[in-house]
């Protein structure tokens, strides 16, 4: 299983990544491990995940995420919520 994720950082900003185990991935980033963006950012939080069979289906969708705005992004996260 392959995990497309939104993080919400600590000053509000967005990250979106891929990674086969969430939770390890999470604690990577909020020890200062996971991504350079994250770093001076952390802690940060799941706020967005989707779940694909491949590695090639999970970064082709992030990179698809990566290309919409800030605006698009929440709106993804709200409608995930609902």
């Amino acid at each position: 299983m392959f995990y497309v994720y939104i993080l919400e950082c600590r000053d509000g900003t967005l990250y979106t990544g891929w990674t086969m185990d969430i939770a390890k991935r999470l604690a990577e980033h909020n020890r200062g491990n996971g991504a350079k963006y994250t770093r001076g950012r952390y802690p940060v939080a799941v706020r967005y995940y989707e779940t694909f069979g491949t590695k090639s289906e999970a970064m082709q969708r992030e990179y698809c995420i990566k290309r919409l705005s800030r605006e698009e992004k929440l709106k993804m996260i709200a409608g995930h919520s609902s």
